[in-house]
């Protein structure tokens, strides 16, 4: 029964890719109270919210903190903190007007000089935040006045507003901006819609309403318990018997497993979600542009998208845009080349094939899979790659952003210019490649500075092109986001950008069980 719903979800997925994810109507006026119980698949090791990296890390900071703005489940902005916005006529300065009358946890007014103080420490390099290249061409922030806040920028920037959304970007007191920043890693001082009770990272997160939350209608529940599920099927079968309420991130085997089944409700979106095969560009064998490909040519892409993602996905094409972003081009699609293969390996002076080592975190499990996959697709270019997995844990402090052959895996972003910053400018601030591209740096600047359509269209079109010559990673896939949730659950849904959860709009209704 299983695999005959596999293989229906698998003819069918062109067409549900389209379709908008199936969850049931949401009563007009939802339900205040109650306890809703969500499970993630990792710990939530780290809760300073200029700091954080993995999705059940955004989860939890999103529940205690604001942004300036936010992203729907369509993308688009929304005031948070920030009421409205507004550039001058070259984009090189952007104002905002703020909410008056919010305060943070801790009782005290929240203002414009949180917000300078805030990005001030974002991009202090000695703080270290991952924000640090990802909210915008910052050079200076200057509070007007209490509810107004300027950003001087070094460049025309287009997509300031959207930046302002971005998970590290969070709005913490000046008092702690500027003096013990460090305390946010035990403690919470927010102005999101609910209050941290109890911090297990590697058990349980409990958040209860915040009552004096800028929107007095929201949040609709009294209480959220974010519980840790390493295993994946005991998570599923924790959602089959009702003791958790929404599974945020499922499997897509365990996503079938819960198909058809009274009570539950699947939830699927498109997304640009991908993992991929990240090349140290700086280090041999892969510092060769003729070796990357090789292996790249190696790839049935369609057969990932069945292997990789059980069909709940798309194909890549070794750039991180797909049809879910803004400016996406199809450029001309790799197809796999064994003989053209062997040909760029002997002409890098790896004629009888060359070996290496790559390494995949345990978490998402995918990540594995893709190595698996991989290794075997290579073979016949006489490519020996030998897997080695590590716990999560491991992989971040070894791994990650030091290796030169290992998997990665990374969340949509809410723009082109967003993830392109994120992973693959020299600049960026997860710069795992090292690919350090000076033309596709110099196209990607012009575009971030381009409010003309077109314009923008060329010239991201033209980076797609640069990347997808010269590999610095492997991007053979993308995934559909996937989640459930019981039904009595109403007001979350699956969001495109994975890391972004606003469990400020869910309720529960009165089939609900009551938890004191």
């Amino acid at each position: 029964m299983l695999e005959m719903k596999r293989r229906f979800f698998l003819a069918g997925t062109a067409a549900i890719f389209a379709a908008p994810a199936l969850v049931m109507a949401q009563s007009a006026t939802p339900a205040r109270g109650g306890t809703l119980r969500i499970s993630i698949d990792q710990a939530a090791s780290v809760i300073h919210p200029l700091l954080t990296r993995v999705n059940p890390e955004y989860m939890v900071t999103e529940l205690l903190y604001s942004n300036l703005t936010r992203l729907k489940v369509d993308m688009s902005i929304e005031p948070d903190l920030a009421e409205s916005w507004s550039p001058n006529d070259a984009l090189t300065e952007w104002t905002f007007k703020l909410r008056k009358g919010v305060t943070f946890h801790d009782g005290s007014a929240f203002t414009a000089n949180d917000v300078v103080a805030t990005f001030k420490a974002i991009l202090d390099p000695a703080t270290a935040s991952p924000g640090r290249n990802n909210v915008g061409p910052i050079a200076d922030i200057v509070a007007i006045d209490d509810a107004t806040v300027l950003f001087r920028l070094s460049g025309a920037y287009a997509d300031l507003p959207v930046a302002m959304a971005y998970t590290n970007a969070r709005i913490i007191p000046a008092s702690i901006a500027k003096g013990d920043l460090k305390s946010l890693s035990t403690k919470a001082v927010g102005t999101g819609p609910f209050k941290l009770v109890s911090y297990e990272p590697d058990r349980l997160i409990v958040v209860e309403r915040n009552e004096k939350y800028y929107d007095p209608a929201r949040p609709y529940l009294d209480r959220v318990e974010v519980q840790v599920f390493p295993d994946n099927s005991a998570e599923t079968s924790a959602l089959i018997a009702g003791d958790i309420d929404v599974i945020s991130t499922i499997q897509p085997t365990e996503f079938l497993r819960i198909d058809g089944t009274d009570g539950l409700v699947g939830l699927r979106t498109p997304s640009g979600q991908f993992c991929n095969i990240n090349f140290g560009c700086d280090t041999a064998p892969f510092n060769d542009a003729r070796v990357r490909r090789a292996i790249a040519l190696t790839v049935d892409r369609e057969a990932m998208v069945g292997f990789v993602t059980e069909g709940f996905g798309t194909e890549g094409n070794d750039t991180p845009l797909n049809a879910s972003y803004r400016f996406f081009k199809d450029v001309a699609k790799r197809e796999k080349n064994i003989e053209e293969a062997k040909k760029l390996l002997a002409e890098a002076g790896f004629p009888n094939g060359l070996e290496a080592t790559l390494i995949a975190s345990d978490r998402p499990a995918v990540r594995t899979q893709l190595a698996v996959a991989l290794k075997e697709m290579a073979k016949e270019a006489g490519i020996t790659i030998n897997v080695q997995t590590m716990p999560h844990a491991t992989y971040l402090e070894q791994v990650w952003k030091k290796g030169s052959f290992y998997v990665g895996f990374y969340n949509m972003q809410p723009t082109p210019d967003g993830i392109f910053k994120l992973l693959y400018t020299s600049d960026a601030s997860w710069n795992e490649t090292r690919w350090n591209n000076k033309a596709f740096d110099a196209l990607i600047a012009e575009a971030r500075g381009t409010i003309d359509e077109a314009k923008r269209t060329e010239l991201y079109t033209k980076a797609q092109e640069i990347m997808n010559e010269d590999v610095p990673s492997i991007i053979p896939s993308f995934f559909d986001v996937l989640a459930a949730k019981r039904s009595w659950v109403e007001g979350f849904e699956a969001h495109p950008r994975a890391s972004v959860f606003r469990l400020d709009y869910a309720s529960l209704t009165d089939k609900a069980p009551k938890r004191g």
